[in-house]
């Protein structure tokens, strides 16, 4: 299986993030997430390491919004052209805006931290100097993926840091800048019909956003009930789509202490629509925070169950750019990812 990864993501780092009640602690979103899933697949006689290929900015501008765009390419140096304490000590500091906009009648303002609120959704989406390089790697190692799939009729997978699937049209969030999987799924439904299946714990709320007036691109997500879950205020299983795109976005809400027969059981559903719908390609947004033990999850699905959450995907036969979404509990991650991916080498 070819794997697509971009060492750019080391860039990105920083130094803290915020959790509930205000408290400062270490970025979960790090690195060594994605030096423990190499050292696993270094252990395989089937992974083949490639670097990604750049597809410029067109793909990415097809699904966000371009002033947010620049914002993220612009962020960092605006601040440390703004802030003397940043510019001394810009290793030990993050851009977080204090005020956060109401979307509703909100709109950007030319301030730095008021362009911050708008586009940033949570104290998450932290910035540092990499952060836009990083998640331009991550893109297109998530488009080189899809490329391989479709020019192999196999699947491929992109070991992408940051991840995306929180990032909507038009704001940053749970870690995630540019929708890997959303830009991944629009590039590639040019070229035939998209299914899109999110398996990550949280609501992939950025996906929903971006295809949600949308009937080309079929979008699944399964995870933690937002009534208790982040993101929230989206990822209800009311929330179908609207205008051209009612029917063709089907959230799937579980509750807490959810294990294998409970995701199983909701995955089979999952699998039933891709299939009605008959898709050419399939996106996979592989978060692996659904594992028993997950410090950002609570749900319990073991390494059995990811074995069989992969022979069930895989058995759609689909040419599949699988995606690197969340996975927190690193210790067991490579491991967890590569049960999985085995069913589609």
């Amino acid at each position: 299986m070819k794997i697509f990864y971009s060492e750019v993501h080391r860039q990105h780092y920083p130094p803290f993030e915020v959790f509930d009640g205000g408290k400062r602690v270490q970025y979960f979103e790090n690195p060594d997430r994605m030096d423990k899933i190499l050292a696993a697949l270094k252990q395989t006689d089937w992974a083949e390491f490639s670097e990604p290929e750049d597809f410029g900015l067109d793909p990415i501008l097809a699904v966000h919004d371009k002033d947010y765009i620049n914002f993220l390419a612009s962020c960092w140096e605006e601040w440390l052209d703004s802030d003397p304490e940043v510019a001394a000590s810009p290793e030990t500091h993050a851009f977080l805006p204090a005020t956060f906009a109401l979307r509703r009648t909100s709109r950007p303002t030319s301030s730095l931290l008021g362009r911050g609120g708008y586009y940033i959704m949570d104290l998450s989406a932290c910035i540092v100097a990499g952060t836009y390089k990083a998640a331009l790697a991550s893109a297109n190692c998530a488009l080189s993926a899809a490329k391989e799939a479709i020019s192999s009729q196999r699947s491929a997978f992109g070991l992408c840091r940051p991840p995306g699937h929180h990032a909507g049209k038009d704001y940053a969030g749970g870690y995630c800048f540019i929708n890997n999987a959303s830009v991944t799924a629009n590039w590639l439904c040019a070229k035939g019909k998209t299914a899109l299946l999110d398996i990550d714990y949280h609501a992939g709320n950025g996906t929903q956003d971006i295809f949600y007036e949308r009937n080309d691109v079929l979008t699944i997500s399964i995870h933690g009930d937002p009534d208790f879950e982040y993101p929230h205020y989206a990822g209800f299983a009311d929330e179908t789509g609207v205008g051209a795109g009612l029917g063709f976005h089907k959230n799937y809400p579980l509750a807490k202490d959810t294990g294998d027969e409970g995701y199983l059981s909701a995955l089979d559903d999952a699998l039933t629509m891709i299939r009605e719908f008959a898709p050419q390609y399939l996106v996979l947004s592989t978060g692996m925070d659904t594992f028993d033990g997950d410090p950002l999850g609570k749900f319990h699905v073991t390494q059995n169950g990811f074995r069989e959450i992969g022979k069930r995907i895989a058995s759609l036969g689909l040419p599949t750019a699988i995606i690197m979404e969340g996975g927190y509990a690193n210790a067991a991650l490579g491991e967890n990812i590569c049960i999985l991916l085995e069913n589609f080498k």
